[in-house]
């Protein structure tokens, strides 16, 4: 089926077929980079860019994706610069960048704004994240750097057979939400640990074999997955202060895990990675930011029209 046109909202609407398509196509481009082979498939072609909350990874590595094609962008980072501030409402900003441009990222804090998006424009929307739902250009990137990162398995997929610890921030972590929605496509387990009053929702814990705890007990993960506790997703500032720093990962927990595991986190980081954990080989997170450039230059092609059945145009 083809990808030209198709919007990028939620990781639900990926089938597993979808997912390994992503990951062979996001390789190629690692490839491609590794080899610093010049790309020019999305030459002029422009990208909207529209951030209506702070990002850093997620929009710099998007320009940088759209760049390493041959593409341009247009767009803001402060919607205080746009005609938001006037009163325009974010289906007209859309309408708008819909006729300037190629394709349109957005980023926005309440939850479903990118299908909102996706409804009012006539070129393909990506996701770049909406409040606590989903963020599913991050959970394309997870999944290359589990791929990627992980011992080779005999299999097609390394993620298959992984347990996964989800660590923090549960409850409104929309990385983790959108995660391990994508991993119940694979054969996978999980281990949720955060406070009470962080839990998993329960509708993603359905369906999936899964345990649950409050202790940092990690001897047992393939994968440890860390999120910050976000303090911007607090209604109350004085919960935020209560939980903070509830885990931490230092050289003693990395201590207790397996010699091939890994830590990954979707950044940015607080206190719930220590910075001289960052020189263990097992700590990826770093490179975890990298393959978002790779995974979305491919994203990007595809939407597009420029790579189809894994090959560029």
């Amino acid at each position: 089926m083809s990808w030209e046109g198709r919007n990028i909202i939620s990781i639900d609407e990926f089938s597993k077929e979808d997912f390994y398509r992503v990951l062979k196509n996001s390789e190629k481009m690692i490839d491609l980079l590794d080899k610093g082979t010049p790309l020019n498939v999305l030459q002029g072609k422009l990208m909207s860019s529209l951030f209506f909350e702070p990002s850093t990874r997620t929009r710099l590595s998007f320009h940088a994706a759209m760049k390493r094609l041959g593409g341009k962008i247009i767009g803001f980072s402060d919607p205080r610069t746009s005609s938001r501030k006037k009163g325009e409402t974010t289906s007209d900003t859309i309408k708008m960048a819909s006729a300037y441009s190629d394709v349109i990222v957005i980023r926005h804090p309440n939850p479903g704004a990118a299908k909102l998006a996706a409804e009012s424009a006539e070129v393909p929307v990506i996701n770049g994240g909406d409040g606590s739902n989903q963020h599913p250009t991050q959970t394309l990137l997870d999944l290359v750097t589990i791929q990627q990162e992980r011992p080779p398995s005999s299999s097609d997929s390394n993620i298959d057979g992984c347990k996964v610890a989800f660590v923090g921030d549960l409850k409104y972590g929309r990385t983790v939400h959108s995660l391990c929605t994508a991993l119940k496509n694979f054969d996978t387990s999980f281990k949720f640990i955060a406070p009470e009053e962080l839990e998993m929702p329960k509708k993603y814990k359905e369906g999936t074999d899964y345990e649950e705890t409050n202790e940092l007990e990690l001897s047992d993960a393939d994968v440890v997955y860390v999120t910050r506790i976000q303090k911007e997703r607090f209604p109350r500032p004085s919960e935020y202060e209560r939980l903070k720093g509830t885990y931490v990962i230092n050289e003693n927990v990395m201590n207790e895990l397996k010699d091939d595991a890994i830590v990954m986190h979707p950044l940015p980081r607080i206190n719930e990675i220590k910075s001289t954990v960052d020189s263990d080989p097992r700590a990826v997170y770093f490179k975890q930011a990298f393959y978002g450039v790779p995974t979305r230059m491919a994203l990007l092609a595809m939407v597009t029209g420029a790579l189809e059945e894994g090959e560029l145009i």
